[in-house]
């Protein structure tokens, strides 16, 4: 990840309601704050309630919510931080990580501080547990993201790094102008969102990674601030709205690494996603708030793998390892079908969506 402060080092202010780049290209200007916020009702003598995730914060004037990016003024809810991503960069789409979407492609990746967890593993939490207040970054509209996505050569534009969902109106917004301009749009997410905008998003979202951070309520409250159940529920009804999902569970040490957890979890997803939802086990690292742990053993990624193959799903992967086999298989005569090597991505066994030795069709996205 890469941060706005990195790539826009001389910017200046220019007249009032501009913002003038180093390239002396001018950004038009939105004053933090203004923004109106979508999904909120009022909750009398001026407080009003969030709608739009399962937190639902009940703000009286003046107060901000768990996301630190919704706040309450004067009986109205604005969004923060509509129009002022704090990171931008151009990532390959596996490292998203999104394994059968696009195979080899660039994604745009955007980010604006806040989040409505709070993950003490999280390894973007300079971002992600402060307000867009605090980030001293230049306004960009949706389209100039689309411009810039373009001029970088992306296909894909990811909104990830922070949680994109909790600034749902500069996403869709953004996403909307993405899909007229040719390109496809992907969230990183934990899916703690309510149904309500997530069918709303769902007109412009083409993939979904989402984070499964256990399969335990208490684990998810300790280990998170949130609950299991909404994000389930996430991971349903993306599907049911035509979103290609990926799942990605990381594996943290004394946390989510109970192989009954794990298999609970595989069992899920096939009888509730489906076996050709591909799952991810991702190798933690000491950060944060949990610095004190060590490292996922291999084994341990390498059992869990197992485990869900053992629960009949299709594609099991594991990250952050890269002397572990990463590649796509078919499910059915074993066959070859997408070779990776880091971030060097072959597709070699496919004709379309279709393996090439047995007709078998492979899920996912695979045109542009």
């Amino acid at each position: 990840m890469i941060s706005r402060r990195e790539m826009l080092k001389t910017i200046a202010v220019g007249t009032a309601g501009t913002v003038v780049c180093c390239n002396g290209r001018v950004f038009g200007q939105e004053q933090k704050g203004k923004h109106p916020a979508k999904y909120w009702h009022a909750f009398g003598n001026d407080a009003v309630q969030c709608d739009l995730c399962p937190h639902g914060c009940i703000l009286n004037d003046g107060k901000t919510g768990v996301c630190r990016g919704r706040q309450n003024k004067n009986g109205s809810l604005v969004t923060l931080g509509y129009g002022y991503p704090c990171a931008m960069h151009t990532d390959p789409i596996e490292k998203k990580p999104l394994y059968h979407f696009l195979p080899g492609s660039q994604a745009y990746s955007i980010a604006i501080a806040g989040c409505n967890l709070r993950c003490k593993n999280c390894q973007n939490y300079t971002i992600s547990q402060v307000s867009p207040l605090e980030t001293d970054v230049p306004y960009m509209s949706p389209q100039q993201i689309v411009d810039e996505a373009k001029k970088n050569g992306a296909q894909v534009i990811a909104y990830t790094y922070s949680e994109p969902t909790v600034r749902i109106e500069y996403m869709y917004d953004t996403a909307k102008a993405a899909r007229k301009a040719g390109l496809k749009n992907v969230t990183v997410t934990s899916g703690y969102i309510n149904t309500e905008p997530l069918t709303d998003l769902a007109r412009y979202i083409d993939g979904m990674h989402i984070d499964l951070k256990g399969f335990d309520e208490t684990v998810y409250h300790n280990l998170n601030a949130g609950k299991l159940q909404p994000v389930l529920d996430t991971i349903v009804n993306a599907k049911k709205n035509g979103i290609w999902v990926e799942i990605v569970n990381l594996v943290v040490p004394e946390w989510t690494d109970n192989p009954d957890m794990i298999r609970r979890m595989a069992a899920w997803i096939r009888d509730n996603a489906g076996v050709d939802t591909p799952l991810h086990f991702s190798r933690f690292f000491p950060l944060y708030q949990l610095a004190q742990l060590y490292p996922t053993p291999e084994d341990v990624l390498i059992k869990a793998r197992q485990v869900a193959l053992d629960e009949k799903l299709h594609y099991v992967y594991v990250g952050n390892v890269p002397d572990i086999d990463s590649n796509t298989y078919c499910p059915k005569c074993a066959s070859l079908l997408v070779e990776r090597e880091g971030y060097l991505v072959k597709v070699k066994g496919m004709k379309g969506e279709k393996c090439v030795k047995c007709g078998q069709t492979i899920p996912g996205v695979w045109k542009a």
